[in-house]
């Protein structure tokens, strides 16, 4: 796929906005190589901890892409492969500990400190230590130590069962939910927190960020409408969850689809007079339109002109007409559609990193502009030169890979 370059910064050297900072990564899946991921694109010194044997073959077959350019979630950082079975890589990690400024884990709790290397001894080590730890059901209570994933713990929040059709049973929501926006996201977040603070304190702390709570999170609004009244608890019934005509999405004559999301009067009077939709059935719903009972009586009408209307003409057609305008319009695009849209390539939003087309860094800086991403590294590329460069000798490197913990 040929995209546009990736963003240029301005003349002159750049530096991230975490520029400085020192985190250590202990490789995992999901929201762990997330919320690093993140610290990386805004200038972190982030080195990842892999497994010095290669990954399980359980794991490689669920996620090939592990390990490989396609491993988006590994870019923008450096990899030191260290065998923490023995004594010797456990101390090796024990030593960059003490010069990090962060550490971050997403494994079950207690494996970190059954390796030696928990927040007790770390933080007697190293005060300022901020150590971020993300899991599902968070480092405590009756779940902690089971297995669960992304869908699991949204189901947990309440969350899953807002989300999907009337007539049907939740739909996976991706895994954007539970394992990036309430877990590697929030710990990023949490994660940054305590080093603001560590900074007046001089004392790191632990951070437990678990994606059950923080998909719970994400749905605030949602359960202060709860509270309020005005939000059912069937799906489809409501203003945000594809109940309301005026917001959801709509197949196109072509067989592809659009969304209409015209929430406030205005916005949806445009829309109405963009389309000639003058039927008396839109326009009360126009005057009726915002939260159930009232407005989900005439609903199902609605939706029904809505359907016919938009599938009249092509998705290309209705871009034409509604696409800029208050209408509050956009179309439906594929991975692959994304990243050519004209909006996307004008701000530069996607990258490509050794072939891989794949959103760029977010969000963007007036000043403090990071340096360009670059593709993930192989597992155990630069032991060597991360060992040099955090202070160890020639003679304790070469000692280190001859004995196999490097």
């Amino acid at each position: 796929m040929v995209i546009a370059a990736g963003r240029q910064p301005p003349p002159g050297p750049t530096r991230g906005p975490l520029a400085g900072l020192r985190v250590i990564e202990m490789v995992g899946l999901g929201p762990c190589p997330f919320a690093a991921m993140l610290l990386a694109d805004m200038g972190a010194e982030v080195i990842r901890i892999d497994r010095l044997a290669s990954t399980s073959a359980t794991t490689t077959a669920t996620y090939p892409m592990l390990g490989s350019a396609f491993d988006v979630l590994a870019r923008s950082r450096r990899s030191l492969a260290l065998d923490l079975k023995v004594p010797a890589g456990q101390q090796v990690l024990r030593q960059l500990l003490e010069q990090a400024d962060v550490v971050v884990e997403g494994f079950r709790p207690g494996v970190m400190e059954r390796l030696g290397v928990g927040p007790a001894p770390c933080l007697a080590r190293n005060a300022r230590l901020v150590y971020g730890r993300v899991t599902g059901w968070g480092q405590s209570g009756p779940l902690a130590q089971a297995a669960g994933h992304d869908l699991n713990y949204i189901a947990l929040s309440g969350m899953l069962a807002a989300i999907g059709r009337a007539d049907a049973a939740p739909p996976p929501p991706l895994n954007l939910v539970g394992d990036f926006g309430g877990g590697g996201m929030l710990l990023a977040f949490g994660v940054l927190c305590a080093v603001l603070e560590a900074k007046s304190s001089g004392h790191g702390q632990v951070v437990d960020a678990a994606m059950t709570e923080g998909s719970a999170l994400l749905g605030a609004m949602v359960y202060g409408m709860r509270a309020f009244g005005n939000w059912r608890l069937e799906r489809g019934a409501n203003l945000l969850d594809g109940g309301a005509p005026f917001y959801d999405s709509y197949a196109c004559a072509d067989g592809k689809y659009i969304t209409i999301a015209a929430l406030e009067p205005q916005f949806y009077a445009e829309l109405l007079a963009l389309t000639g939709a003058a039927d008396s059935a839109f326009e009360d719903q126009c005057q009726q339109w915002r939260e159930p009972p009232h407005g989900a009586i005439g609903w199902p009408v609605m939706r029904a002109h809505f359907t016919r209307l938009f599938a009249s003409r092509s998705r290309a057609q209705w871009c034409a007409l509604l696409e800029g305008t208050d209408v509050c319009f956009a179309p439906v695009l594929d991975m692959d559609e994304a990243p050519l849209h004209p909006h996307n390539v004008a701000r530069a939003s996607f990258i490509e990193l050794a072939g891989v087309t794949q959103p760029a860094p977010a969000p963007r800086f007036s000043r403090s502009v990071p340096a360009a991403s670059t593709a993930p590294r192989a597992a155990g590329a630069d032991s060597a030169a991360i060992l040099t460069d955090w202070g160890f000798d020639a003679a304790a490197v070469a000692d280190l890979r001859t004995a196999g913990v490097i």
